[in-house]
Order: structure tokens, then C-alpha cells, then sequence
């Protein structure tokens, strides 16, 4: 009886000493997100301002005639297909040159082959199926698509960085059920 006595004294001195160890203050690293989110903004507006700025300096340079969608994609059709008209929910081939807006390049339909993907079910940047529901079977276009469209953040962990604005040169090569 006096060892069964010990036990439960004992557990109930751990179960106190546990309990009074909660944390009752904030943490000394703690930040108010309502005292950082105004300063966020603002370089939030800050980089899409460069980023934006950066892009109208490529198109000036290229001396390209581009339309700007409402998301911010830049795209041009130079060459005119008579194709169907890529539509969600349909399957799209395209052959692409991705580089990057200083010029590197990142990924190419004649390394990796040509890309298929359903649009509307984002297995491919949204700025990418933005630009491909623009076009018909058989047109080429050019598409800058900022980095909110493309991988964000991050990149895609592999060839293009975090941020990136991303440049394509897509041929709509076929639209399938």
C-alpha cells in the first residue's frame, strides 16, 4: 500500500509540475501580425512595382506589340494558326521555350518533348493555361507571365528560381477531348 501511495503522489506532483509549466506571456519572439502586416504590403506593392517595371523594359527592348490581361499576363499571337480553339476541360499539346526574363534558359519541348496537360485542372502554371485558352491549334505566341502566374515564391526547385518571371515561346500543336 505504501508503494501504490508513492506512485500516485507522484503522478499527481508531475501532472501539477506539467500544468504550471504552460506559458501564460507571449513568447519574447513574438510579433503582432497586425503591427507587420501595413510594412508587408508595402513591399509586397514594392516588388510587383519592380516586377512590373522590369517586364515593360523586356517588352521595350524586344520591341514586342503585347496585350496585358487583367491577371497581368503579356502575350502575342505572331502567327496565326486555323486550328480549334483551346477550351477547358480539353487536352492541350503545346511545344515551348521557357527562359527566364534575363535570357537563361530554363526548359524546352525539344529536350523534354512536347508538353500535354488538361487546362482548367492546374497541372500547369496558371499563367501558362491563361495564355493557351487565347490561342487556336497552330498559333505561336510569345507569353511573359510574372511570378504570381508562375511558380510564386518558391520556383519550381529545380531550374527556375523563386520570383521569377518567366518568358515562353509556345506553339499550340494540338487540342484533344
Amino acid at each position: 500500500m505504501n508503494q501504490k501511495f508513492v506512485y500516485y503522489f507522484l503522478l499527481l506532483f508531475i501532472t501539477v509540475l506539467m500544468a504550471s509549466c504552460g506559458q501564460t506571456e507571449k513568447p519574447k519572439s513574438y510579433i503582432d501580425p497586425e503591427k507587420i502586416k501595413e510594412p508587408l504590403i508595402k513591399v509586397n506593392h514594392q516588388l510587383v512595382g519592380n516586377e512590373a517595371e522590369d517586364i515593360e523594359n523586356y517588352i521595350a527592348r524586344y520591341h514586342w506589340k503585347m496585350e496585358k490581361t487583367g491577371t497581368g499576363l503579356r502575350y502575342f499571337i505572331y502567327k496565326k494558326g486555323n486550328g480549334i480553339k483551346a477550351e477547358k476541360n480539353k487536352y492541350a499539346k503545346i511545344k515551348y521555350k521557357v527562359n527566364l526574363i534575363n535570357g537563361e534558359p530554363c526548359y524546352s519541348s525539344d529536350k523534354e518533348g512536347p508538353k500535354e496537360f488538361l487546362i482548367g485542372k492546374a497541372e500547369v502554371e496558371s499563367g501558362l493555361e491563361e495564355g493557351i485558352l487565347l490561342m487556336k491549334v497552330g498559333d505561336k505566341a510569345k507569353f511573359i507571365i510574372p511570378s504570381h502566374l508562375a511558380f510564386g515564391l518558391l520556383g519550381d526547385e529545380n531550374k527556375i528560381p523563386k520570383r521569377a518571371t518567366l518568358v515562353y515561346d509556345v506553339e499550340l500543336i494540338d487540342v484533344m477531348k
